[in-house]
């Protein structure tokens, strides 16, 4: 009776194992796997948040993919840098560079027109960075 225990104990640990092995290799698209300052990302079709609070001093790129089914995005930018540079470059379907805004800037946006649908991308380029990130973009 024990070793049916054991054995039952054994498999449910190497299920669970396995289970979180799978979602730490999911699909955001990150290349950073550990981000030192933990950004909070949203990433659905036709609509990408990001935000992270308590930013200080962080060199790093992200890249993220985005589905989207226009042709076109807005990006809502409402940042607070304190030290350092943040940029957000977001490319179409094909790679082509629609826009590219400093995060320190604020307020609305638009990219200009790309190849869509498809998956875009979005990169976050952070070099010393200090403050808080955040920015939406969204089909138009």
């Amino acid at each position: 009776m024990r070793n049916k225990i054991f054995a039952a104990t054994l498999r449910c640990t190497g299920a669970l194992l396995l289970l979180f092995f799978l979602a730490g290799c999911g699909s955001s698209n990150n290349n950073a796997l550990n981000p030192q300052f933990q950004p909070q990302v949203a990433n659905v079709p036709d609509t990408f948040q990001f935000q992270s609070t308590g930013v200080t001093g962080v060199t790093q790129n992200l890249h993220y993919g985005w589905q989207t089914s226009g042709t076109a995005a807005s990006i809502n930018q409402a940042s607070t840098l304190t030290a350092g540079t943040a940029t957000v470059t977001i490319s179409d379907a094909n790679g082509k560079a629609v826009y590219t805004g400093n995060l320190s800037s604020n307020g609305t946006f638009t990219s200009a027109a790309g190849v869509g649908p498809g998956l875009w991308s979005i990169d976050v380029a952070l070099n010393g960075y200090s403050g808080t990130l955040n920015f939406r973009v969204q089909k138009m």
